[in-house]
C-alpha cells in the first residue's frame, strides 16, 4: 500500500508533494526526526491531503498529475 500525501508549511507558505509506504514514520521524520533535506527548512508541516493506492504506478500517476501545472 502506498500513500500519496501533501504537506503544507503555513509559516513559509510551502507545499510538499510526495508518497510513502509508511505515512506515520514519514510524518514524524518531516516534523521531528529528520536532520537534513528540504522539509527540515520549512518546519512545521501540516498534513492537508492523503490518498492511498495499492499499486505504486497508480500513485506515481497521481503525484505527476498534481505536480504538473495542470494539476495545480
Amino acid at each position: 500500500m502506498y500513500t500519496f500525501y501533501v504537506l503544507y508549511s503555513e509559516k513559509y507558505e510551502k507545499i510538499y508533494i510526495v508518497y510513502t509506504s509508511n505515512i506515520e514514520q514519514r510524518l514524524l521524520s518531516h516534523n521531528e526526526l529528520g536532520t537534513k533535506g528540504y522539509t527540515l527548512r520549512y518546519r512545521p508541516w501540516k498534513l492537508i491531503y492523503t490518498k492511498s493506492f495499492l499499486l505504486k504506478s497508480d500513485e506515481m500517476k497521481r503525484e505527476k498529475q498534481l505536480k504538473s501545472a495542470k494539476g495545480r
